[in-house]
This record gives C-alpha cells, structure tokens and sequence, in this order.
C-alpha cells in the first residue's frame, strides 16, 4: 500500500478494553501506522466487530470516496466484509504495508425519499408495515408501472447486501462486479384479485425503481437503511439507483468474495 495510507481510525460498536486497544495501537505503531482520533484525518477506516461494525463504520463517515475501509474481527466473530481477525492484527498490517493487496469495490445504492432526503445503502434498503395489515406499494420500474405490490414489505438490496435479509427472504446471492441491485418480496398477497411477479428480480445500474406507497391506513412504515431504521414518519416514495459511489476495501489475494460466501454458508 502507498506510504501517505497509514493513518487508522478505529470504528468501534463495543468498546474494546482497554489492554486489548493498547495492544492494537502498539501494533499499528510498529508497522508504520498511526492510529488517529478523528475519522477526518484517516486515510484507513477499521471496524472492529462484524458486519455491523462495519455497516455502521461507512455509514458514521459519510460513504467517503478518499479513503480506504477495512474490517477487523474479534475472535468468536466471522463477517463477509471482513478479511481481518483481531488474532492476526500484525501479520494483516505488515501484509497492508509490504504484500500484494486488491482493492474490492462495492456497489451502493441511493435512495431519495418523498423526493427529498437522500441516503446511501452499502446493504439494503426495506420498507415494511408496521402494523397487522398489508402494505400496499405501486412499484415502477423508469417510467413502467410493473406491478401492484400487496404483503408485509420490500427488499432492495446491493450485490454484497444479497447475502444478508435478501438472502433469508430467498433473494439470490449476487456477484458484487455485477453493477446492479435486487428487488426481493416479503410475504407477497398471490390471489385472484392480488397479483406480483412473486420472485426476487435484478435491475441493471441505468434502472430506476420507484416505490409509492398507497394511503390506505398502511402510511407510517418502517424503513431500514442498512441496519438502521429511519425515523421519517409519513412516508410516500422511495426513489432508488445505483450510486456513483463506491466503497473501497482491501483484501488478500487469496480471499475473494466467494471464498468468504463459501466459509459463511458451506
């Protein structure tokens, strides 16, 4: 890795103790890392912890463009964005500074609701009911009505998000090269009066897909932004692309994406 890329700023969910941060800031030392104490001036954002960790990493610093982000694992912990383990701290930053290393891009998404606020998705986003009754969503695809949708919610999912709740709701695993996201169901209403599609479907980065939600009592759902819920309250549209964004990370040559999916669910 270039020299100017060693200052570390340490994303924490659970504070580690305090041995175990002297050690890790002592290990950073003797490879010619530094770790700061604002995230502004890090060139190198770790999370220590999960997958959650590392969700609430990219998002706490603004989906940065300038930097790179890595996650660091405990020991009883695994994580599909996480190459690192806090056992192997030095081997991995002696790797970061001498070995040969990729930079892994990932897909995130852009999500304006009510045609205001904006956000990004490195996961997903999900609009659910928050109430025992079905919500009713009008799903346009650009300009196409596609569909009348009737159940207890939506997935909207990046490639690396495919893994997680679009997964557990039947949603494809999908390579994270491929520029595009996944539209997934939650208990879809099939009759002869309600119709869906009924099966999770890919739109390419050009797409856009509009989700308006019917006021029909059903007007104060839940919507998750990665592994946050969003306090908007009224909510009408959701307006979804494929960001310009990306987010960088480092990985060993030896560990791909698909060794990870392989090691988690195999």
């Amino acid at each position: 890795m270039h020299k100017k890329r060693n200052n570390i700023y340490l994303y924490q969910l659970t504070e580690l103790p305090e041995e175990q941060l002297a050690s890790l800031v002592q290990t950073a030392e003797r490879n010619d890392f530094k770790i700061v104490d604002q995230a502004d001036d890090a060139n190198i954002i770790m999370s220590v912890g999960g997958d959650g960790a590392f969700l609430q990493a990219v998002r706490k610093t603004g989906f940065r463009q300038d930097c790179l982000y890595t996650g660091l694992t405990r020991s009883n912990e695994s994580g599909l964005y996480c190459d690192f383990n806090m056992d192997n701290m030095s081997d991995m930053l002696h790797t970061m500074e001498h070995e040969a290393l990729e930079v892994r891009r990932f897909p995130v998404i852009d999500v304006k609701i009510n045609d205001q606020s904006s956000f990004h998705c490195l996961n997903e986003i999900s609009i659910r009911s928050t109430i025992i009754k079905t919500i009713v969503i009008e799903v346009y695809i650009d300009d196409l009505h596609f569909e009348t949708f009737r159940g207890d919610g939506l997935i909207v999912a990046t490639p690396t998000g495919s893994t997680g709740y679009n997964k557990s709701t039947g949603g494809s695993i999908v390579d994270p090269k491929l520029p595009c996201f996944q539209v997934s169901e939650l208990a879809s209403l099939n009759n002869n009066r309600y119709r869906t599609l009924g099966s999770p479907f890919l739109l390419n980065k050009d797409r856009e897909l509009t989700l308006k939600v019917v006021q029909d009592g059903n007007d104060y759902p839940i919507i998750g932004l990665d592994n946050e819920a969003h306090p908007i309250r009224n909510i009408r549209s959701l307006n979804i692309t494929l960001s310009n964004k990306v987010i960088k990370t480092v990985k060993l040559k030896n560990n791909s994406y698909w060794s990870r999916v392989k090691r988690t669910f195999l």
